[in-house]
C-alpha cells in the first residue's frame, strides 16, 4: 500500500500559482478552505468531503473545484488509494482573465458545481500542473494554460445568483470583521473582539457568521492564519517565527493545524520551495 505522499510546486512565472500532487489512503483533511480557486482532478481512487451543505465523491477523470474560501474536508473513499492532482490560482490571477472572455459579474466567476466531468478542463489542469513541475517550463506556455483554463470556467459558470440578502447590513458588518481579523492575524483575538468589530452580540454574531460563510469566526482566523504562515515560510521565515508570530502556542501547534490542512510540516513545505 502506498503511504501518503503530498508535493507542491510553485510557479516560477506566475506569483501565487500553485500545483500540488497528492497520494493517500488514511490521511484526511480538517474543514478548511483556500484563498485561492482550487481546482483538480482525481486520477485513481475517489476523493470523498463534504462541502455546501452536501457530501461529495470524486471518481477518477473527475475535476473537483472549491471557490475561494469554499468550506471543505476531504478523504480517500471506499477503502481505496487516492491519487489527485489541484492547481491553486490566485483570484487576482484568474479573474482578469475571465473578465476578458466575457465575465460581467463577479458572481458568474464563482463555479456552482463542486465536482463535474469535463474531458477538456480536466486535460488543461493537468498540463498546467505538468508545466509547474518542469523546471524548464515557459513564462508563454504556463500563462496559456492559464488563460486555457480560465476560458473553461467561463464557459461552464453556472453563475450562482446573488441575492438582495447579500447587500444587507448584516452582510456589511459580517464582511467588516472579517477585515478585522486579516489586519490583526497577528494579534491575539477574541470572540468579544470579533464581535465588537460587527457591532453584535457575541452569540449572535458566531450564529450569523457561521450561516453565511460556512465556517466559525475561530475556524476562521485560524485558517487566515494558517494561510499566512504558508506565505511566510515560502518567503524562508523559520517555522518557530512563524507560529510565535502568528499567535501559536509553539512550532508544534503549528505543525499540528499547518498538516491537516497542507498534508505536511511546516518544514516539510519550506524544504520544497527551497530546492
Amino acid at each position: 500500500m502506498k503511504q501518503d505522499h503530498f508535493e507542491y510546486a510553485s510557479s516560477q512565472h506566475i506569483e501565487g500559482v500553485k500545483a500540488f500532487n497528492a497520494t493517500m489512503t488514511s490521511f484526511t483533511y480538517d474543514k478548511h478552505a483556500h484563498e485561492e480557486y482550487a481546482i483538480g482532478v482525481t486520477r485513481k481512487g475517489r476523493q470523498d468531503y463534504f462541502s455546501d451543505g452536501a457530501f461529495h465523491k470524486s471518481y477518477a477523470g473527475n475535476v473537483m473545484c472549491f471557490n475561494p474560501e469554499q468550506v471543505h474536508d476531504g478523504s480517500a473513499g471506499a477503502h481505496s488509494t487516492l491519487e489527485y492532482d489541484m492547481l491553486y490560482i490566485p483570484p487576482a490571477k484568474l479573474i482578469p482573465l475571465m473578465r476578458t472572455m466575457g465575465l460581467t459579474h463577479l458572481n458568474q466567476a464563482r463555479v456552482s458545481d463542486s465536482v463535474f466531468n469535463d474531458p477538456i478542463l480536466r486535460q488543461q489542469i493537468l498540463t498546467m500542473c505538468s508545466l509547474l513541475n518542469q523546471d524548464d517550463s515557459q513564462h508563454v506556455d504556463q500563462e496559456a494554460g492559464l488563460i486555457s483554463i480560465a476560458e473553461s470556467l467561463v464557459r461552464l459558470s453556472g453563475a450562482k445568483a446573488i441575492t438582495s440578502k447579500s447587500y444587507a447590513r448584516k452582510d456589511t458588518l459580517l464582511l467588516r470583521s472579517k477585515e478585522f481579523i486579516l489586519c490583526n492575524l497577528e494579534n491575539p483575538i477574541t470572540s468579544d473582539d470579533m464581535s465588537e468589530a460587527a457591532n453584535m452580540s457575541k452569540y449572535h454574531f458566531i450564529r450569523l457568521f457561521r450561516e453565511q460563510f460556512g465556517i466559525t469566526p475561530h475556524q476562521y482566523l485560524l485558517n487566515c492564519r494558517i494561510n499566512r504562515a504558508r506565505q511566510a515560510l515560502e518567503q524562508g521565515t523559520s517555522a518557530l517565527d512563524v507560529a510565535l508570530s502568528l499567535g501559536f502556542s509553539d512550532a508544534s501547534h503549528l505543525n499540528r493545524k499547518f498538516k491537516r490542512v497542507f498534508g505536511i510540516t511546516p518544514k516539510q513545505y519550506q524544504r520544497q520551495f527551497s530546492r
